[in-house]
Formats: structure tokens, sequence, C-alpha cells
């Protein structure tokens, strides 16, 4: 039985479904079936019930998930505590978050690292939890919710979430649209997993309110591009582009936004070592952004 078998599984029964899934790893949605057949036959149970493409975890395959889960962390453990013990150092980290949090907050920190710093990769981790991340192979996750034990969190900044308009629109001036004005135009969202997304919805939720009409974008650059195109306002917490003005999105006297938090596993054999790169990280977002400590 390979190891990476036993993290396709968990995957696909974190993602739901082979093709979310197969997206997450990298994979055809074929391919990543015959691999769980492969895992199947090797522990000669079925740990999946399938009926026609629907595709739910069987009874042995829940209670074997936390075994794999935990054979998972393991080995992980064991892979860097043997690079920690032949270097002395961590050597390389893997920081997971939402593509836009990679693009503006992740890159340009890795930008500033120095030679002696650990060396930086990435793991995209759109519509996933911080823990699901780590699962994934991340060493630090980022994202907007904190996990509990045996995970520690760390808080690093309130980021806005942007009404993004045309440079000659009416509000252009205004540094700041009220929700319930923002709710009669048309709209550009991002997808449901997008944490912009989320927090417009709950505003909206909270305040009884709907939205007139909207436009859903693949992310937040193709939602500002629209915008630009005339199509719609965009909603997202990306940086400005297309010449955009950024307005503050007031909701019942404070600004829309997200917080995000760092969040690594305790046990990992670097902790001391990911929990000052996510001090680091914290110091660095807000100073980029001016914003407020989570």
């Amino acid at each position: 039985m390979e190891v990476r078998l036993l993290r396709y599984f968990v995957a696909t029964a974190e993602a739901g479904t082979v093709s979310a899934a197969a997206v997450r790893l990298h994979l055809t949605q074929p391919a990543l079936s015959r691999q769980l057949r492969v895992l199947e036959r090797d522990l000669g149970v079925s740990l999946f019930d399938r009926a026609g493409r629907r595709l739910d975890l069987s009874t042995t395959g829940r209670a074997l998930l936390p075994l794999a889960r935990d054979v998972l962390g393991r080995v992980d453990a064991l892979r860097v505590a043997a690079m920690v013990a032949a270097s002395g150092r961590l050597e390389r980290l893997t920081i997971g978050a939402p593509t836009v949090t990679l693009t503006d907050v992740v890159s340009p920190f890795i930008a500033t690292l120095a030679p002696e710093d650990p060396t930086a990769d990435v793991l995209g981790a759109d519509g996933l939890s911080p823990v699901e991340t780590l699962r994934l192979g991340a060493d630090l996750a980022i994202g907007t919710v904190r996990a509990p034990d045996p995970f520690r969190s760390l808080p690093l900044a309130v980021l806005p979430v942007w009404a993004y308009v045309h440079a000659d629109h009416p509000w252009a001036g205004r540094g700041e649209v009220p929700l319930a004005e923002l709710l009669t135009s048309t709209l550009i969202v991002q997808p449901a997993a997008f944490t912009a997304r989320q927090s417009l919805e709950a505003a909206i939720t909270a305040a009884g309110a709907s939205c007139t009409s909207s436009i859903e974008a693949a992310n937040g650059t193709v939602a500002q591009a629209l915008a630009a195109a005339g199509r719609g306002i965009a909603v997202a917490s990306d940086d400005p582009r297309f010449g955009l003005v950024p307005l503050a999105v007031d909701v019942g006297g404070r600004h829309l936004s997200v917080r995000l938090a760092a969040v690594w596993d305790s046990r990992h054999a670097a902790a001391p070592t990911l929990e000052s790169f996510a001090e680091r990280l914290g110091a660095f977002v807000r100073d980029r952004y001016d914003a407020a400590a989570a």
C-alpha cells in the first residue's frame, strides 16, 4: 500500500466527489478513480459506495478515514523530523492558501525571505479549510477559520473586501458605499467557496437584504476585468487592477472585511519555526496593507 493512495482517499472523502478531488490533486478524474480502486484492492475492502456517478463513503470507509488521516499525519511528521535532524533546520516550507491570498499576500512575502530562510513553496487551497490544507501537505495554512487542538492558530490581519467601480462611475470619489446602496447594482461576485463572497453573503443575510442582480466570475481578477468592461461592480478582496477604484463597503458602521489567520500542527517537528514564520507573515501583511491585527 502506497502512502499517496491514502492521500487520494482522504482528499476524495473531504472533497465529496472524485471530480473535485481530482482538481485539488491535479489528476484526471479517471486516473484518480483507478487509484482509489487500487487502494481498495490492496486493503481488501470497499471504501466507497458507488451508484452511477455518485460516490459516498461506505461504512468501512468512514471507519478507516480517521486512521488514514492519522497515518498521513505521522508520515508527514516523520519526513519533516528527518529533514530537521539531517540539516538542523527546516529547509523547505510549503504555505497553503486560497489563490488570491497566494497572489497578493504570500508571494510578496516570499520575495522578502532571506537566503538562510527555508525555500518556500505554495499549495493552492481554494474552498479548503486550513486543516484540510495541512492534510494535503502544507506546513503552514492561511485561511479565515481557526482550528482546534492539536492545531495552533495565529491571527494575521483584517483585510477589506472592496467594491470595485470604474473610474468614471458616479461613486468613484466617495471612498465608501453603504451595503444597501451597493445591492441596488449588478454585483460581480466570486464562487461561493471564496472568502470575499462568503463575507458579502453573511453581511447580506445579517441585514435581511437581497441582491438585485449578480454575475459570478471565476475569481477576483476576472471579476475586476468584468467591472472594467462595464458589466457591474466587482466585490473582491484582491488588490486593484485595470484602473478600478476600490470603495469600502459600509455594513452597519463597520467595513466589509475578512480575517486572515495562520494555522499549523503543533506536532510538526518544526512547529517553533512555523510559529515564527506566521508572526513574520502577520507583520508583513499588516504593514503592506496598513491593516489591523485580526
